[in-house]
């Protein structure tokens, strides 16, 4: 797939590096009234900036007076090391340094403390690991509308859609690699009240992918009741047609080896209408779509390895009010 053009500049992280509880890049601030535990989590990949940008000017906003009313915000920048090796000529270079950070999120990944993405997982737990609420902000290695990422569990769909956002909301269990972030600990939680979306907010270098990424944090202020989000930007909402459409992840297609190809340049969302359509090769043998109006979740050789996810196939829906 050729390369897409990155646009989206690379925010100026300097002022809010330190953060105020001791662990590099974390924020928290409490309310005066009581309130639910939020988080809001960007950078778990050094290459999606949107979520930096949106983080960052949350924070502005809370050196120049606004207050956290009710609850606990946590605000976090989570691969800094990452971050700093970004280059626009090479963003799929700073993804991570040694291991994806959002496949780390289980006990034995972070007690083995054996990768620099291990040990910054373990450090972020204290600041994760009690929210009520999470909203993990990403990016997309393709271009195509925002996906809400909402795990398996009927909470979090419903999370989905109280916040209102725009895109398609995609249902799926997650990596064969490993655990994220958004269904770490009590985020997975079957009988659990803890609830979790990851966003994908469009591609990595899309300017738009930011003003997603700040919809997304205001709509989140807005019904947790953190802050007056009077007081915040208007220009963060936008006026989007909420979420209609709902995609179940049926099979993850994981590359077997480097051998893996695209039949076709396929695009993200792309429906294939009849079952046993030719999607690609894997090690030789061919990958089928396997039922008709398969859609095609972010199919993509961006971070080609043995053992990613190259492409979800997934059952399109339309979500009830």
């Amino acid at each position: 797939m050729p390369m897409t053009e990155f646009l989206l500049p690379a925010p100026d992280l300097s002022r809010w590096r330190a953060g105020n509880t001791g662990t590099e890049g974390v924020w928290r601030f409490e309310g005066a009234q009581p309130g639910p535990k939020v988080a809001v989590a960007a950078l778990i990949h050094g290459n999606e900036l949107c979520g930096a940008w949106a983080v960052a000017g949350l924070l502005e906003q809370l050196a120049h007076g606004l207050r956290v009313r009710r609850g606990q915000l946590t605000l976090l920048l989570c691969n800094l090391a990452a971050f700093d090796r970004f280059d626009p000529g090479a963003p799929d270079a700073s993804r991570f340094v040694e291991e994806d950070l959002n496949r780390q999120w289980s006990l034995d990944r972070m007690a083995s403390a054996s990768s620099l993405e291990r040990r910054r997982a373990a450090q972020l737990r204290p600041w994760l690991e009690d929210a009520d609420l999470l909203l993990d902000l990403h990016s997309m290695h393709e271009p195509g509308s925002p996906l809400l990422l909402t795990g398996t569990l009927p909470r979090h769909v419903a999370f989905a859609r109280r916040l209102g956002l725009g895109g398609h909301v995609v249902i799926d269990a997650g990596h064969a690699e490993g655990t994220r972030l958004r269904d770490f600990g009590a985020f997975g939680e079957p009988q659990g009240s803890a609830q979790s979306l990851l966003i994908e907010c469009g591609y990595h270098g899309d300017p738009y992918s930011r003003h997603v990424a700040e919809d997304a944090v205001y709509r989140l202020m807005q019904c947790a009741g953190c802050v007056d989000e009077t007081a915040l930007p208007p220009q963060w909402r936008l006026d989007t047609e909420p979420a209609r459409w709902s995609l179940t992840v049926t099979d993850a297609v994981v590359a077997r080896s480097l051998d893996f190809q695209f039949a076709q340049p396929w695009r993200n969302l792309e429906v294939l209408p009849h079952q046993g359509t030719l999607i690609g090769t894997n090690a030789g043998e061919p990958v089928l779509s396997p039922y008709d109006d398969c859609a095609l979740v972010m199919p993509s050789l961006r971070q080609l390895r043995p053992g990613v996810t190259v492409v979800r196939l997934a059952r399109r829906t339309a979500l009830q009010d």
